[in-house]
């Protein structure tokens, strides 16, 4: 059975609520406590958190060989500062914390984790942050934007990001960071959508098919 780590830090929210879509996507949700450097065989990651933990040089060196992650909020930050994605996360640039629904669209479905998605697609997912501001080089972004890594847009964007940038992916489209919570997007009757859905059966399709 396909398996999904949630990298869960004491008193983590998000990753609880991660724990439960994975459960609902139908697969085994694995808790990964940032205190162990053990990733427990798992087939992806989700990682909300864990800057300088143990458990994030795991994930690093996995994904370096392929493993999928993807980081979520503060785990897309994460991502940037471990060097496996460019550009950084900074304050908002009204200076204020962001907390609402927020719609994006797919610019690219080249990657495992929006592969269920088709392109130019709208998603609404939910935003909570006071820094989910993307800023990236003028050369680097050049290079995400000519090579499709930039991932998702914010249609409407209330966080200053260059481009509108959402979310972005490594060149193999197997490390995948979104500034959105999609994890919060799985049941239409307490979410704004079930879009969170479609983020785990592209992960979840792409594992079948490669094993």
């Amino acid at each position: 059975m396909t398996r999904i780590g949630v990298v869960t830090a004491p008193g983590s929210m998000d990753a609880a609520v991660a724990l439960r879509a994975v459960r609902l996507a139908g697969v085994e949700a694995v808790e990964l406590p940032t205190s162990v450097p053990d990733l427990r065989g798992v087939d992806a990651v989700l990682l909300h958190g864990g800057g300088g933990s143990p458990l994030l040089s795991a994930v690093v060196d996995a994904a370096g060989r392929g493993l999928p992650v993807l980081g979520i909020g503060d785990g897309f930050r994460v991502l940037c500062e471990a060097g496996l994605l460019p550009g950084s996360l900074v304050g908002n640039a009204s200076g204020r914390f962001v907390g609402r629904d927020q719609r994006v669209r797919v610019a690219s479905r080249d990657t495992v984790w929006t592969c269920a998605f088709d392109e130019g697609q709208e998603a609404t997912f939910v935003l909570r942050t006071a820094q989910g501001r993307f800023v990236v080089d003028p050369d680097a972004l050049e290079r995400l934007e000519g090579e499709n890594q930039v991932v998702l847009r914010h249609v409407g964007d209330p966080t200053g990001s260059a481009n509108d940038i959402a979310g972005i992916t490594n060149a193999r489209g197997t490390v995948v960071g979104f500034v959105v919570h999609t994890e919060y997007a799985m049941e239409s009757l307490v979410a704004p959508s079930e879009d969170g859905r479609l983020v785990l059966h592209g992960v979840v399709s792409f594992l079948r098919a490669a094993g």
